[in-house]
C-alpha cells in the first residue's frame, strides 16, 4: 500500500493533482483544500495517500495531512459516504470545523457540502458524535488525539489509523500507539507498533 508520497507538483485539474516522484508521475485525487495547500506547479509537496480498490476502479486518494486522511476514513466509513462525497465535506470544511459539527451535532454545517442532503448529513455527525468527541484538532505539527499525541511524519500515525479501521476509538488507540512508541522506541517499525498497540488496546 502507497501511505505517502514526496515529489513535485507536476499538474492538477479540479479534483486530482500529478506528483512526480522521481520520474513515475502518481495521480492522486484531493479535496480543494488540499490542492490549494499544494501550491503551483513545480512545488514540492507531500500527500497523505489511502488506496481505494474497487471491481471497476483504482485510485489514490490524496491529502495534507494523515489528520485528514484519518477523517476521511472515519467518513467513508458511514453508509452512503463515498469517496467523492468525504472529499466534498473535506472541501467544504476544514477538520477542525467538521469535528466540531459531528462533536455538537451540527448537521447544517455538514449539509453544506455538495451532494449532502439533509439525511445523509444527520446520519454522519449521529454515526461520528462519539469518535469525533475523543479526536482533536489536527494541527500542522501531529495528529493529536485526546490521552496522547503521535508526531506526523511518524509511523506512528498509520498505527493509529490502523487501530481505528479495527474499531478502536480514537482516544484508546492514540494512547496505545503511544506506549508502543516509549516501550519500542520511534524507530520501530509499523508492523511492531501495530502489534504491539492491539495489545495495549485490547489489554
Amino acid at each position: 500500500m502507497i501511505a505517502k508520497l514526496t515529489g513535485i507538483l507536476d499538474d492538477f485539474g479540479p479534483d486530482w493533482a500529478v506528483i512526480d516522484v522521481n520520474g513515475v508521475g502518481y495521480m492522486v485525487f484531493c479535496s480543494a483544500r488540499t490542492l490549494q495547500a499544494f501550491g503551483v506547479r513545480g512545488d514540492k509537496v507531500t500527500a497523505h495517500t489511502e488506496m481505494q480498490v474497487s471491481e471497476t476502479d483504482m485510485r489514490l486518494i490524496g491529502f495534507t495531512s494523515a489528520g485528514e486522511r484519518a477523517w476521511f476514513r472515519l467518513l467513508t466509513h458511514v453508509q452512503g459516504v463515498g469517496s467523492k462525497v468525504a472529499l466534498a465535506i473535506l472541501s467544504a470544511l476544514t477538520v477542525e470545523e467538521l469535528q466540531k459539527a459531528c462533536a455538537h451535532g451540527d448537521s447544517a454545517m455538514v449539509a453544506r457540502a455538495n451532494g449532502v442532503g439533509p439525511k445523509l448529513a444527520a446520519r454522519i455527525v449521529n454515526e461520528l458524535k462519539d469518535k469525533a468527541g475523543g479526536m482533536a484538532f489536527a494541527s500542522p505539527g501531529g495528529v493529536a488525539v485526546s490521552g496522547g499525541a503521535v508526531p506526523e511524519g511518524n509511523v506512528g500515525v498509520d498505527a493509529v489509523s490502523a487501530l481505528l479501521n479495527l474499531g478502536f476509538k480514537p482516544a484508546v488507540a492514540t494512547q496505545a500507539v503511544a506506549g508502543a512508541i516509549e516501550e519500542m522506541g520511534e524507530d520501530a517499525g509499523l508492523n511492531v507498533l501495530i502489534r504491539v498497540a492491539l495489545k495495549k488496546a485490547a489489554g
